[in-house]
Order: C-alpha cells, then sequence, then structure tokens
C-alpha cells in the first residue's frame, strides 16, 4: 500500500514543497507558543494557579 502512495506522490509535480511548509507552520506554530508562554504576565498565572484551592469563591478576572 506504501508502495503505491509513494509511487503516485513521485508523479506529481511540485509536491516537494508540502513538506518543507507543513514543517514551518510546525516550527513557527511553536516558537509562536512558547513567546506567548514565556511573555504572560505572572500575576495571571499565580491567579489561575490559585483557583483549584478556592473551594467555591468566585474570581473576578482584572483582564476584562
Amino acid at each position: 500500500m506504501f508502495e503505491q502512495i509513494k509511487h503516485n506522490m513521485e508523479n506529481i509535480s511540485g509536491i516537494e514543497i508540502y513538506p518543507i511548509f507543513s514543517l514551518l507552520i510546525f516550527f513557527f506554530f511553536f516558537v509562536g507558543l512558547g513567546f506567548w508562554v514565556f511573555s504572560y504576565k505572572k500575576e495571571k498565572i499565580e491567579e489561575m494557579s490559585a483557583i483549584p484551592l478556592d473551594e467555591g469563591l468566585i474570581i473576578i478576572s482584572k483582564d476584562k
């Protein structure tokens, strides 16, 4: 089955750009995600980390 797919892929012109394109999407997604995580406000992280310990108290976010 893989041989049939490989044979079909070899006959399509311009298909060599798709692995490069998918690698770039993967790379930029995780670089962006890393940037977002490291630039997140420490106060917001501390507020969210306390949510499971509040036992029913209502927390109003300051981001609104």
